[in-house]
């Protein structure tokens, strides 16, 4: 199977850039992942930035309005968010948001999403945060609105905290079916199982031992509702720090912004691929990187020459 590889976006602080080119500095980098073969460009949905990628105060970009803008300069890459929090949008607004990116990309939106969990930017911004049951409760039936409006022409539906009535969501989604779905996070007893029912991708972090216990909760998940768990596009986060060398790691690590240089993983092309290698062979399909690991257009650039050696790899003789 042809590995998936992406892109994703948390970072929005470069160094030297005033705001005034702060856009420009996302699109130079999103221009850079879809050349380097890059499947899906992601942001993050955030108001303030959160704290494992720097601090607070420094720049966050209003998510949907970010993708549409790098949809008008992109032309291939899938382009969605990782992830949005449930708690920030009525389900049918979102819904019509992502249907309106699909519109303007020629079908290459994705909607992600997951339960929430910054409690700060809920505070600071006057949104609701409940327990995290009750979140789990809404992002379940924020997911059955959206696939029913991609799915259906005037679709009702009645929950305990959302309710459409015969709702109209119209142009409708470019892609067949709507947009692919990406649920967020790994929870085993409500995220995973939400997902099994929901998602055709799906994204958490962990080490190879913990991230593929959590592949084996999802097939289970799966085969209770009587789904294929191979529906499912499973991808990992990796936190790789590619270097030209041995004698180079040193240098890229210290490029590494100090809020996330602990969890980087300085590698070679080579010593990437292996890695990259063992969770493939452990069941994932699908790798995400970070711009805070690669964070310049010659970075993004040196990770398509990684994904190329993959990709060529698995092609067939």
């Amino acid at each position: 199977m042809r590995p998936f590889f992406g892109y994703h976006m948390p970072n929005y602080t470069f160094e030297g850039v005033p705001d005034v080119r702060l856009f420009e500095s996302v699109v130079e980098r999103a221009k850079a992942a879809e050349a380097a073969g890059f499947d899906l460009l992601t942001v993050m949905d955030h108001f303030y930035q959160i704290g494992v990628v720097g601090r607070e105060d420094e720049p966050m970009l209003e998510a949907y309005s970010t993708l549409a803008a790098i949809a008008m300069r992109t032309e291939r890459v899938m382009l969605g968010t990782m992830v949005s929090g449930v708690t920030y949008r009525n389900p049918a607004l979102l819904a019509k948001t992502v249907t309106t990116l699909d519109v303007i990309s020629k079908g290459r939106a994705v909607l992600g999403i997951g339960a929430a969990w910054n409690e700060s930017e809920h505070a600071g911004y006057g949104f609701e945060y409940p327990p995290i049951a009750r979140r789990e409760d809404r992002l379940e039936e924020a997911l059955a609105i959206c696939k029913a409006m991609f799915t259906e022409e005037r679709p009702s539906f009645e929950g305990a905290y959302y309710r459409i009535d015969r709702a109209l969501n119209q142009p409708r989604p470019i892609r067949p079916g709507g947009p692919r779905i990406l649920v967020g996070g790994g929870g085993e007893k409500r995220t995973l199982k939400i997902a099994a029912r929901y998602a055709d991708i799906t994204n958490w972090f962990g080490d190879l031992e913990e991230a593929t216990h959590k592949l084996g909760v999802l097939d289970r998940h799966c085969e209770s509702i009587g789904r294929d768990p191979a529906e499912i596009l499973r991808t990992v986060a990796l936190s790789i720090v590619l270097a030209e060398s041995e004698s180079d790691k040193a240098r890229v690590l210290a490029q590494i912004p100090e809020a996330v240089r602990g969890m980087a993983m300085p590698a070679t092309l080579d010593e990437a691929a292996e890695l990259v290698h063992r969770y493939l062979d452990a069941g994932f399909g699908g790798i995400m990187f970070r711009n805070t690991m690669m964070r310049t257009p010659e970075a993004v650039s040196r990770a398509g020459e990684l994904i190329a050696s993959l990709r060529k790899e698995g092609a067939p003789a």
